[in-house]
């Protein structure tokens, strides 16, 4: 499995709890085993959802489901060479 796909899957996990459709990063944070602490980590890359939230764009909420949200997510880490 790919350092990507790894982390796409920890996310998806991470984020499906969460009460769909969500209009802001803030409603994921209940859905997240650790809060904003939660870590993705694969391979060399390791960052909490917090240094997410400050280091990506965001997304473009709303969200009716986890994958496009993640989908964004690991578009935005790719182009800031982050993964």
């Amino acid at each position: 499995m790919s350092a990507e796909d790894d982390l796409r899957e920890q996310m998806i996990d991470a984020f499906k709890g969460a009460s769909y459709p969500v209009s802001s990063p803030m409603d994921l944070v209940p859905a997240l085993p650790d809060g904003p602490g939660t870590k993705f980590e694969t391979g060399d890359f390791s960052m909490t959802a917090m240094e997410l939230n400050t280091k990506t764009s965001g997304g473009d909420f709303p969200y009716d489901e986890p994958e496009p949200l993640v989908d964004d997510i690991i578009q935005d880490l790719k182009d800031q060479n982050e993964l």
